[in-house]
């Protein structure tokens, strides 16, 4: 006779009872959504790791003066095309060690091809030291003056090219530094002015309807239509000869702006046109409320975190605009340092073959910020679907 058991709970997996399962989904509803998007945005580990790459590029921007081993117009003329040098743990055996160093380079010339080669000289080292002094004065965020550096060799006047040298002597990673700072901004202020274009735009023409919507939709079709690489390029041509490096810039800038909007305003429009139909917006109009407080107030924060990730997207598409009208001559200029002016002075054949790095470094940049916001931006969207499941 075989008995009847009745099976019973391990002692260490006790089930939930509807008590406890009823505490867990109240405190799930009363959380937030941000709370709620930010625990399933860390589910998404490449996009974390994308984020701390771009905060680590955003501060290399804010400290490039202080995190540039030298300026980025300081010239070396007696090291054109030095080659990336390598970092030493030596003992020089005169008292000072072990420490890092960089050596000296001796330098020959091709009698037939006047083609400079370049060797490590181990008769002469350079220490290297954190917070040493360049020689040349910087403004520190620009509140006062001063001539330290994060990291550099301790004789201001040793070569040091950790990422190799121009046709002129100046330092590669020192210009990357300095062109983290203008390629970034560009975009990121690029994007908030597009933002502000397309969020205005769309959401008139989403909740205004009418004559008004048909305006707004046909002038962003005229936009779409045009190829934008000819846009770009004729909206750079137009800008004056006589404008100085930085009306320039904010020139680039904003004609970036003037072509960007254009999707986000599409996309806010038809998610005004779905909101505006929803119970609590019908009941903030009967309730008296004017059109603007409607869409200010009720419509455009439930579109915030659609918002965020679309303009996270957006950002590498402006540095991608800016880097490729640089690269073309139409965008910024010497003095001014950005990656695309960086490519467009290492576009010829002599450099590529001779000094590969000026072409590697600057792409590399391009490369890393582009991919990491893309994955962050993959990250937002993905956290800020409410139907993607998980909390």
């Amino acid at each position: 006779m075989s008995e009847h058991r009745t099976a019973q709970p391990s002692q260490g997996s006790q089930p939930m009872s509807r008590s406890d399962a009823g505490q867990a989904t109240d405190e799930i509803a009363r959380r937030s959504s941000w709370v709620l998007m930010w625990r399933r945005f860390r589910r998404h580990k490449l996009a974390v790791i994308s984020l701390i790459i771009i905060v680590f590029m955003y501060v290399v921007a804010i400290f490039a003066d202080s995190l540039a081993p030298r300026p980025p117009g300081d010239y070396a003329v007696d090291y054109p095309y030095a080659p990336p040098q390598g970092i030493h743990l030596t003992d020089i055996g005169e008292g000072d060690g072990l420490g890092l160093y960089v050596y000296g380079m001796d330098q020959e010339v091709d009698d037939v091809t006047w083609e400079r080669s370049y060797t490590e000289d181990r008769e002469d080292p350079h220490r290297l030291g954190l917070f040493v002094s360049a020689g040349e004065e910087y403004r520190f965020l620009g509140m006062f003056e001063t001539d330290v550096r994060l990291f550099g060799p301790e004789d201001p006047e040793a070569p040091f090219f950790l990422l190799g040298a121009d046709s002129a002597g100046r330092d590669i990673l020192s210009r990357v530094i300095f062109g983290t700072r203008v390629s970034l901004s560009i975009g990121l202020i690029g994007v908030v002015l597009s933002t502000v274009i397309g969020i205005v735009l769309g959401a008139a023409a989403g909740f205004l309807r009418g004559p008004v919507d048909a305006v707004i939709q046909r002038i962003t079709e005229v936009f779409m239509s045009i190829p934008t690489l000819p846009l770009w390029m004729a909206l750079a041509a137009s800008l004056p000869q006589s404008w100085t490096p930085l009306q320039v810039y904010f020139g680039i800038t904003v004609l970036l702006s003037l072509i960007g909007w254009t999707s986000l305003s599409r996309e806010v429009r038809g998610r005004v046109l779905t909101l505006r139909s929803e119970d609590y917006v019908a009941a903030a109009r009967l309730d008296g409320a004017s059109r603007m407080r409607v869409v200010r107030r009720h419509i455009l924060p439930a579109l915030t975190s659609h918002i965020i990730a679309t303009v996270t997207l957006a950002v590498p598409a402006m540095i991608l605009a800016e880097t490729s009208l640089s690269f073309l001559g139409l965008g910024l200029q010497p003095p001014v340092v950005s990656w695309g002016v960086l490519l467009q002075e290492a576009q010829n054949v002599r450099t590529v073959m001779t000094a590969p790095w000026l072409l590697i470094v600057p792409s590399a940049a391009v490369v890393l910020a582009t991919l990491s916001l893309n994955f962050l931006g993959d990250g937002l969207r993905d956290a800020a679907d409410p139907y993607g499941g998980g909390q």
